[in-house]
């Protein structure tokens, strides 16, 4: 990694196409210098406005084209760590045609979300129920094809889906999701497209007691019509494990890393495996030991170069950093945390990310993130971008 410098730059970034002020001055975009190969932007900004939670959403890239979620709520103070009002929380979306250096902002409830939800609240005179899949979805394989889950709360659900053939122009439904004989699913956004009716999808479950959670494998080969419990991720424990990340590695291999916090209260990052496609797990080596007071959801990608990336956030009341690790070895070892972004005041509130990599190579992540701890910035959370050339590490 490069040593960065001791004196620390102040970036100031102007957002473009997001039809909101935005007040270079208060935000105070600043971390450690970064010259040409690591450079931090601004997704969505607003004055008495709360940002939060990318990782909730879900995340697709076409060429250049990105679309990543996040939730937007009124500022309020509050004892907790979040400073917002959940009775306003509403899910957007972000676009960006130039591979994450400006942003369209689009509301989700206009493109079809119509369901309320834990980070999505509809009046109940607008909401719209879940109702059951009766005609399967269109071709998976689809490059236009995503999909996303909502939850309505964090530990028993229930929660639904949708689907868009138009990158998210326009979702279909709200669907509902089976519990498929658990206590709950409390599930956001993690699958693998596997054939034209075949999808796989990691999802957050609760624990016998009712309380968030632990991972299943779950599987469909009919559309969505029908969905199997392949596996169980890992055994239950005092903690919880939720918020997978994912990636399949051949065509009977699979990873995932998950949020982790133990019996003890500490989190990390946790790691397994499958040699069978889904149907056992071996435990990895944890990828990331520690991530810090509250801890941090995984966003874990392949690189054109066959690495697999891991970002995630160490998050602190007293500075926050934005780091990621690479594994030549399909994850069985990871390199030495590298830290991508630090020392701009900004307290726990933060995190969240997702990420994808760009047809040029470079990796654009995306977290929620603030400056609260700098003298004279404003208090409010905003989505961040932190682009950067993977290749300064090989």
């Amino acid at each position: 990694m490069k040593t960065f410098l001791s004196k620390y730059v102040i970036l100031f970034v102007s957002i473009l196409f997001c039809f909101e002020s935005f007040s270079q001055q208060k935000v105070q975009n600043a971390g450690p210098p970064s010259g040409n190969d690591i450079q931090h932007g601004i997704v969505f900004y607003k004055d008495g406005q709360y940002g939060g939670w990318p990782a909730n959403c879900g995340i697709w890239i076409w060429g250049n084209e990105i679309l990543v979620g996040f939730v937007q709520a009124d500022y309020k103070e509050a004892k907790g760590i979040h400073t917002y009002d959940p009775s306003t929380a509403r899910i957007k979306y972000a676009r960006s045609k130039d591979g994450g250096v400006t942003w369209k902002i689009e509301d989700a409830f206009e493109n079809g979300l119509t369901a309320s939800g834990a980070d999505h609240r509809i009046a109940p005179d607008k909401a719209k129920t879940p109702v059951k899949l009766t005609e399967s979805m269109p071709d998976f394989t689809n490059p236009d094809f995503i999909f996303t889950f909502l939850r309505q709360n964090n530990n028993n659900g229930p929660s639904h889906f949708y689907y868009s053939t138009n990158r998210g122009a326009k979702w279909q439904g709200p669907y509902d999701f089976p519990n498929l004989g658990t206590t709950g699913v409390a599930s956001r956004t993690d699958y693998i497209v596997e054939g034209k009716q075949e999808l796989s999808a990691f999802v957050t479950i609760s624990k016998r007691n009712h309380r968030e959670g632990n991972v299943i494998y779950v599987t469909t080969e009919d559309g969505g019509l029908n969905w199997k419990l392949k596996s169980w991720v890992g055994p239950e424990h005092g903690g919880f494990d939720i918020m997978p990340a994912s990636l399949r590695l051949s065509p009977t291999e699979l990873i995932t890393t998950i949020r982790t916090r133990t019996d003890y209260g500490l989190d990390k990052i946790t790691a397994y495996v499958s040699n069978d496609n889904g149907l056992t797990w071996e435990k990895l080596n944890d990828p990331v030991a520690d991530t810090g007071k509250g801890g941090s959801p995984p966003t874990l990608i392949k690189l054109q170069d066959g690495r697999l990336a891991l970002g995630y956030i160490y998050r602190s009341d007293f500075g926050s950093r934005v780091n990621v690790r690479f594994s030549s070895d399909e994850g069985r070892s990871w390199s030495d945390e590298i830290m991508l972004r630090g020392g701009d005041g900004t307290n726990r509130d933060c995190g969240y990310p997702r990420m994808v990599q760009r047809p040029d190579g470079k990796i654009v992540m995306i977290y929620y993130w603030n400056n609260v701890n700098k003298e004279g910035a404003t208090p409010y959370r905003y989505i961040a971008t932190t682009i950067f050339d993977p290749n300064q590490w090989d």
